[in-house]
């Protein structure tokens, strides 16, 4: 008998840790559909600091915390925390640290403005899930990523951990939405990003640092596209279409009998197929 194939979920957003939107409803039933389909499953998001650790019952994995990360030249440690969604027999795992996660706003400050160091915080998070995964030497045979602040971690699949065992045979699929297109990062986001197995010129895109081009850089690595979103960005959706991934059409979600999970799920087949021959 085969083993069940594996999906890691990098999410932005997951329901009822954060208000339903799109991005977080499907966070919370498409993991639980795919598990019901029969695949293994891993769950990511972050630990925002609107998120009650009490309510929902968030304890820290102390032998998955402790590293540290250095990012724009600053030591950062890692805290791996996990909850259970029970109804669903599903649990989310939650990236942490105080410099980034721990302040009530989830993106934008009480202006309303696009929070200084996003970019960071996007490169913490990546990197963060792909330590923590290698840490429970669980192999996915996809990765799947969803949000904007899970755009970079196609480029580090396939750059910087692209012969690492545990992610060698990965395919990485990107849901497009119509999130922060217009959003601007800090203007040295470049610099930041790269670790070694990356050079400048793989996140060229991010010269300049617009939420289209982190669309953009996600698709450049992503093995395949999930439109998300009925409205994804036109310029976002044509740079899709000129990769010449497969592509799964916009499913809408609250369609009966979760339509759009099973569709999903014949998405994933298809894509690891091949590796199956």
């Amino acid at each position: 008998m085969k083993d069940p194939k594996r999906v890691l979920f990098v999410n932005s957003e997951i329901y009822p840790y954060l208000p339903e939107t799109t991005v977080s409803t499907v966070g919370r039933y498409l993991p639980q559909g795919i598990q019901e389909a029969g695949k293994e499953i891993r769950t990511f998001m972050p630990r925002y600091g609107c998120i009650n650790e009490r309510r929902n019952q968030l304890h820290e994995v102390i032998r998955l915390s402790g590293m540290n990360m250095v990012i724009n030249d600053i030591d950062r440690p890692l805290v791996i925390k996990v909850a259970s969604i029970s109804s669903a027999r599903m649990q989310v795992y939650f990236i942490d640290n105080d410099d980034y996660f721990h302040r009530k706003s989830i993106y934008v400050n009480e202006q309303g403005e696009f929070m200084e160091d996003n970019d960071e915080r996007a490169v913490f998070f990546a990197r963060g899930i792909l330590e923590t995964v290698k840490k429970l030497r669980w192999k996915p045979d996809i990765v799947h990523c969803s949000g904007w602040i899970s755009h970079l971690v196609p480029l580090y699949l396939k750059k910087a951990y692209k012969n690492d065992p545990i992610f060698s045979d990965a395919k990485v699929v990107v849901s497009l939405y119509d999130e922060f297109p217009d959003c601007t990062f800090a203007a040295d986001m470049k610099s930041k990003v790269p670790v070694p197995g990356i050079k400048a010129k793989d996140v060229e895109l991010l010269k300049t640092p617009t939420g289209i081009n982190l669309a953009k850089l996600a698709i450049q690595y992503a093995d395949a596209v999930i439109m998300g979103s009925e409205s994804v960005r036109e310029e976002i959706a044509g740079y899709a279409a000129s990769r010449k991934l497969p592509v799964l059409a916009y499913t809408p979600i609250d369609h009966p009998e979760g339509t759009y999970i099973q569709k999903y799920n014949e998405f994933y087949d298809k894509l690891t197929e091949n590796d199956a021959l």
